[in-house]
């Protein structure tokens, strides 16, 4: 495992010198833009494992990408390797279908100290949600980054993050009501303590949300990517491609549905994403949203 390879699979070239935020920023937005969060060896009848040379191989040399405990590990391993004083956190996703916040804390993201100040780095939740710089761990202070506006807010020692959306113009109307489109303006994303956790915390996690017939990742194949403009998501056989500030406070959500032969190709296209074995779809209603 070496800091160039990782670099060579995201295309950063940037400068190595400082541990600041710019540079922070910079290897940040060129992970998520080169490597999509995904579930897809669950579908393909792989076993994702938390070690850290697998998680390695899997999106460096095989160039696949990952769900969070998976993507945020590398980058937390990309980051301190690099000088910055980085340490994983642990997060308790909220789900809109129940109106709560999961009582497992099953997401990993990455705390990060600059100067005396503390930044959430998370490049493991994709779709719209994905924030793209790394957020000041402030209560109360709206965070304007091109997805939306992203803030946290306190209390009790407890951190929520939440994400205001524009609105969205979907031309393909037979999609405007789908399961998968956010109908919030404003919609809570998940919740954290600061209390320092190790990637060993999430090991049950990490097999229950792969087998469980509860767990979201079961019933949705998932492959999502950050673009320049947008991102683009492929979640069961439907295509969206989403691009921000297409007009003034609004963003184009653009679906399709794809065929079963177009689905592997469609990954290899726009998200360079080539499997091993066969994939089998799935897209259970509910659940998510982009």
């Amino acid at each position: 495992m070496n800091l160039e390879e990782y670099f060579l699979r995201t295309g950063y070239k940037g400068s190595l010198e400082k541990q600041d935020l710019e540079t922070l920023t910079d290897i940040f937005q060129h992970h998520i833009r080169a490597v999509p969060f995904e579930n897809l060896s669950i579908h393909c009848g792989e076993q994702i494992t938390l070690e850290l040379e697998h998680v390695y191989n899997k999106i460096v040399r095989r160039k696949r990408g990952g769900w969070c405990m998976e993507n945020n590990q590398l980058l937390g391993w990309v980051l301190k390797r690099l000088g910055y004083d980085a340490s994983f956190l642990g997060a308790y996703v909220f789900n809109p279908h129940q109106n709560a916040y999961a009582t497992i804390m099953t997401h990993l993201l990455v705390k990060v100290e600059i100067d005396g100040k503390a930044y959430i780095v998370d490049g493991g939740f994709g779709v719209s949600y994905q924030m793209w710089q790394p957020m000041e761990l402030v209560s109360g202070k709206d965070q304007p980054q091109a997805p939306g506006i992203f803030r946290f807010t306190e209390k009790n020692a407890v951190w929520y993050l939440e994400k205001m959306r524009r609105k969205q113009y979907i031309p393909n109307q037979s999609f405007s009501n789908s399961d998968l489109l956010e109908k919030k303006e404003c919609r809570k994303v998940y919740m954290f303590s600061l209390e320092p956790r190790t990637v060993e915390d999430f090991s049950f996690q990490c097999t229950y949300l792969q087998t469980s017939p509860d767990s979201l990742f079961t019933k949705k194949s998932i492959c999502t990517l950050q673009t320049a403009e947008g991102f683009r998501a492929l979640i069961g056989w439907t295509l969206t491609e989403t691009t921000y500030n297409y007009k003034e406070n609004m963003d184009l959500v653009e679906f399709v549905t794809l065929e079963d032969e177009e689905v592997e190709k469609t990954l290899k296209e726009k998200f360079n994403v080539n499997l091993d074995r066969k994939l089998v779809p799935i897209n259970v209603k509910g659940f998510y949203t982009i």
